[in-house]
């Protein structure tokens, strides 16, 4: 089972519920912050009433503690502050931002975005599953080759002795730098995390989820991961 993360969804519109029907059936330990107190007026699910750009209202949902946050905002510039703000206060967090328009994507990445999706709902229902607590090691498969956006995709790899990557953390490996690639999830004995610290180190037999575009990817698999 997906150990015991703490997400924050940023938005209750159409993607956001679609989001929250993905984490509802996973038993995922989630909270909505949004505005709009008659969206939430009848759910049976932790939430906020107040602005996701706001810090004390972040702070309220647990950003501290959050491994994942979503940000779902009716607009860039509210996604991009929002982005901003769960950066600083939670740097080690993974953030997923959906961008309104496709002029925003660069700038919701400089804001400190791990992984910009574009405006639907089926990007917001892939988005909640490659976060979710699922019951079965089964459920990581959803990590497997879905392209999330314009090549941006998430495929999975198991570590297997004389990888260049074991024994190695995250730190040392700097992957982000060196292939525009990111490890979002590692399965262990079972067991998947998703807050991945620098210090993470890796190990023979780990399965590790790498998100980034089809061609780095490729470059990190034929470097690292040369598959038999």
């Amino acid at each position: 089972m997906i150990t015991n993360e703490h997400l924050i969804l940023l938005g209750y519109g159409d993607v956001g519920k679609s989001i929250v029907e993905v984490f509802v059936d996973n038993d995922v330990n989630f909270i909505v912050v949004d505005k709009n107190e008659a969206a939430l007026s009848n759910v049976n699910f932790d939430h906020i009433i107040g602005d996701g750009t706001d810090e004390a209202v972040l702070k309220q949902a647990g950003i501290e503690k959050a491994s994942t946050v979503i940000i779902t905002l009716n607009t860039d510039t509210e996604v991009i502050f929002a982005t901003l703000m769960a950066r600083g206060l939670k740097p080690d967090c993974i953030i997923f931002s959906r961008a309104n328009s496709v002029n925003s994507i660069d700038k919701l990445y400089k804001a400190g975005a791990d992984y910009v999706a574009s405006l639907s709902i089926v990007s917001g229902q892939l988005l909640a599953k490659i976060t979710s607590k699922c019951s079965r090691s089964e459920c990581y498969q959803l990590y497997e080759e879905i392209v999330l956006y314009e090549g941006i995709e998430i495929e999975k790899f198991q570590l297997k002795e004389g990888s260049g990557m074991v024994g190695n953390s995250l730190g040392e490996l700097d992957l982000v730098n060196k292939f525009d690639c990111k490890i979002i999830g590692v399965e262990r004995k079972g067991s998947v995390t998703v807050s991945l610290p620098s210090s993470f180190i890796l190990e023979v037999g780990d399965t590790i989820a790498v998100v980034g575009n089809r061609e780095h990817v490729e470059k990190f698999r034929n470097i690292f991961l040369k598959q038999d």
